[in-house]
C-alpha cells in the first residue's frame, strides 16, 4: 500500500493549528474533547491529513475550540514567519479557503474580488448576507468554494473535480446533485479564499 504524502499547505495549516493549540497550553486530547472528539481525530487535522482543515467552517470550529478565530490561524501561516529555507511563492496559503480577507495577496490587490451572497441556497456553507472573497483565476480545491462565470451569469458552487473538458460542481450540501458544466462554457472559474460573515 502507497505512503500517504499530505499536501505540503495542508501540513502547514496543520503546524499553524498546531501552534495555536500549543500557545493555549492544551494537549491534543483536551483539544478534541471540547469537540467530541478523539485525540487522534484532532492529530489528523494537525497531521494534514484531513482536506476539511481548508474549509472556513471547520476552521471556525476547530480554533473556536481553541478560544481562538480563522484569522489567528491565518496569522500562523503569514509568510513572513515562515522559516528562510521556504522557497514557496509567498501567496501560496490564499488559496487555501484561510479567512484572512486576503491578507496573504496584499502584493496582488486587484487579483481579489468580493461578492455577496443574496439567498441562502448555499446554507449551511454560507447563508444569505455573507460576503465571499475570491481570487480570479486561482483553481480551487476539491471541497473549497468557487465561482463561475458563464455567459453573463455568475455561480457560487462547491467544486468537486475536473479534466480537459469538463468541471464538477455541486450546491452546499453533499446531497446536492452534481453540475457537470463544458470547460469551452466557463469564461472563468475562481476559488474563494475567504468567507467575511454579516457583524
Amino acid at each position: 500500500m502507497p505512503r500517504f504524502i499530505p499536501d505540503p499547505e495542508a501540513l502547514r495549516l496543520g503546524e499553524a493549528l498546531a501552534a495555536l493549540r500549543r500557545e493555549r497550553g492544551l494537549s491534543q486530547a483536551e483539544a478534541g474533547a471540547r469537540l467530541d472528539m478523539t485525540s487522534q481525530g484532532w492529530g489528523l487535522y494537525e497531521a494534514g491529513r484531513r482536506s476539511g482543515l481548508f474549509r472556513p467552517d471547520v476552521q471556525r470550529r476547530l480554533t473556536g475550540a481553541l478560544n481562538s478565530t480563522p484569522e489567528a490561524l491565518a496569522l500562523a501561516l503569514s509568510p513572513t514567519d515562515a522559516p528562510s529555507t521556504d522557497h514557496r511563492p509567498a501567496v501560496a496559503p490564499a488559496a487555501q479557503a484561510v479567512e484572512s480577507r486576503g491578507r496573504a495577496f496584499a502584493g496582488a490587490p486587484s487579483q481579489i474580488r468580493r461578492l455577496q451572497v443574496l439567498n441562502d441556497d448555499l446554507s449551511p456553507w454560507a447563508d444569505s448576507g455573507v460576503v465571499l472573497e475570491y481570487a480570479l483565476g486561482v483553481w480551487p480545491r476539491r471541497g473549497q468554494g468557487c465561482v463561475i462565470e458563464v455567459g453573463g451569469e455568475t455561480r457560487i458552487r462547491i467544486y468537486e473535480t475536473g479534466d480537459a473538458d469538463t468541471v464538477t460542481v455541486r450546491g452546499a450540501a453533499r446531497s446536492d446533485k452534481a453540475e457537470i458544466l463544458s470547460r469551452r462554457a466557463i469564461d472563468r472559474l475562481s476559488a474563494v479564499t475567504a468567507r467575511i460573515e454579516r457583524q
